[in-house]
């Protein structure tokens, strides 16, 4: 039985979460989440929280094993991205573009 765990609307990049994502995907949550620890970069500590409640999750409501849970799909998915303009030289102005992620984690026992 596979538990999923889901945060909308998180303000980095799915480009930047995607980097983090990849590192995890196929593992089993413990391994998973000491690699999460150990990364340097700012969603890393995001994509974690997801993991531990996703383990939280099958170990309280579905009572699974949490030694053979391992992360059987993971991706991040692009949310709205907010807009926003910077005066420049001349009277110009640039776009700003603020993106926004979803991040997906689905754990499962390992058979």
């Amino acid at each position: 039985m596979a538990v999923k765990s889901v945060v909308r609307y998180v303000r980095v990049s799915p480009r930047k979460a995607r980097l983090v994502i990849d590192m995890i995907r196929g593992r089993y949550a413990e391994e998973a989440l000491d690699i999460l620890r150990h990364t340097p970069k700012a969603v890393a500590k995001t994509i974690e929280r997801i993991v531990t409640v996703g383990v939280a999750n099958a170990e309280n409501n579905d009572e699974l094993d949490i030694d053979t849970l391992y992360i059987k799909e993971a991706y991040v998915d692009q949310g709205p991205t907010m807009k926003r303009f910077r005066p420049r030289a001349m009277g110009r102005a640039t776009k700003i573009r603020k993106r926004t992620s979803h991040i997906t984690v689905i754990l499962d026992e390992k058979p």
